[in-house]
């Protein structure tokens, strides 16, 4: 475990956006075994409420700060960097989680709402999400943020997954050039994650055949993931492959 109630004793700051389930949750219940501080952001009030309980049960916790709402309302990103910056003044781990799939189609078949949709949240909504924190992270003594990438972004995407593979390529060179800039003006550090298979509703959505319980869980990934987030991790512009265990610059230089 990373255990990282910060260097003066503080506990630690994280925003986890998707934390009402999946790798999201994972990351929220990961941060907060290890000492931090979960602002936790979904669109479900129910399952918030879920994940407060679960949080409040663990030995040494504090309970998290939950935030119900969609992340395709731009004005209310905009207010969570407003509300962090009045109530913590900082922000120390960024962990945007929240993904959507989206239509399984021929890219001539996609509905221009579905594509608006998934490129909202994938990449949209983290490029608002950088633009109202990075302040926050900045005034932190070791802002870390992870982003989550999947294979599909590759040149050789798979087939029928159009508005998925493009939001998750844009997020990768958004991640890439949020690293860059950070490098060497900032205690910020990007990395970013790619899951591979996991053990998650999306995956099953895209690929419904196949034996969930073949697959890691979130809490697995989680465990891994956590030290990202964490003061001792000073290495930024790398990606991280979970299925191989190693991680990957892609940013040069």
């Amino acid at each position: 475990m990373a255990n990282f109630d910060n260097e003066a004793a503080e506990r630690r700051i994280a925003l986890v956006t998707g934390a009402s389930r999946g790798i999201g949750r994972a990351m929220a219940l990961a941060l907060a075994k290890n000492g931090a501080h979960v602002v936790a952001l979904a669109r479900t009030q129910g399952a918030l409420e879920e994940l407060d309980d679960e949080i409040r049960s663990l030995p040494g916790t504090q309970a998290p700060t939950l935030l119900p709402f969609d992340l395709k309302d731009a004005d209310a990103i905009d207010r969570v960097g407003f509300t962090l910056h009045q109530r913590f003044g900082r922000l120390d781990a960024l962990v945007a989680a929240a993904g959507l799939l989206g239509p399984l189609t021929p890219l001539s078949h996609v509905d221009p709402k579905h594509w608006q949709d998934v490129l909202a949240i994938n990449l949209t909504a983290n490029w608002r999400l950088i633009r109202a924190l990075d302040p926050l992270l900045r005034a932190s003594r070791s802002g870390r943020a992870v982003f989550f990438t999947s294979g599909a972004s590759d040149a050789a995407a798979r087939a029928y997954f159009g508005p998925y593979a493009a939001s998750k390529a844009g997020l990768n060179a958004l991640a890439s050039v949020y690293a860059a800039e950070t490098k060497n003006t900032s205690n910020v550090r990007v990395t970013l994650v790619d899951p591979g298979p996991i053990r998650t509703r999306m995956r099953a959505a895209a690929f419904p055949g196949e034996d969930p319980n073949t697959l890691p869980t979130p809490e697995a990934l989680g465990e891994k993931v956590v030290r990202f987030c964490g003061p001792e991790w000073t290495e930024t512009g790398l990606i991280y492959d979970f299925p191989r265990d190693a991680l990957v610059a892609f940013v040069r230089g």
